[in-house]
């Protein structure tokens, strides 16, 4: 997200999140909204391996911090938090190269879907299989 006034970032995420409703195909639309963000190559406020120390995404965006698994949090919780993907399956799979050069943190939805593997949505079988699973989160709706 780009460096604005905090209650500018959440009413852009509603928004969003209101888009998402409306469309019948939002994927496209969910991967470039959030590729217009701050990136970093690390978040201290994150563990991806802790989901207990997971701040809420309200205060995710309040921070305004982002590295590849927040990102994939936030990408998790813009689907949870909207009518169209409130009862979807949406998962976190931490997946590493079989070389251990390349790690991602993939949003699966519904088994079906990848987002943050590339730069759009991709079907989740054309994962290549040269990647194992380090990590798995089943995202839930946030509190």
């Amino acid at each position: 997200m780009i460096e604005t006034a905090v209650e500018s970032r959440l009413a852009s995420w509603l928004d969003l999140r209101k888009k998402i409703d409306r469309l019948d195909d939002p994927l496209e639309l969910i991967a470039e909204y959030w590729k217009n963000i701050s990136f970093t190559a690390y978040n201290r406020y994150i563990d991806p391996y802790n989901q207990r120390s997971w701040p809420t995404p309200w205060e995710i965006i309040e921070r305004n911090i982002y590295d590849d698994f927040t990102l994939a949090i936030m990408i998790g919780y813009t689907l949870l938090l909207t009518n169209k993907y409130s009862t979807s399956v949406i998962e976190i799979k931490t997946m590493v190269d079989k070389d251990q050069k390349k790690l991602y943190n993939v949003v699966y939805v519904d088994n079906d879907w990848a987002l943050n593997f590339d730069s759009f949505p991709i079907k989740a079988q054309d994962i290549p299989d040269s990647f194992h699973i380090e990590n798995l989160v089943i995202l839930e709706r946030p509190r």
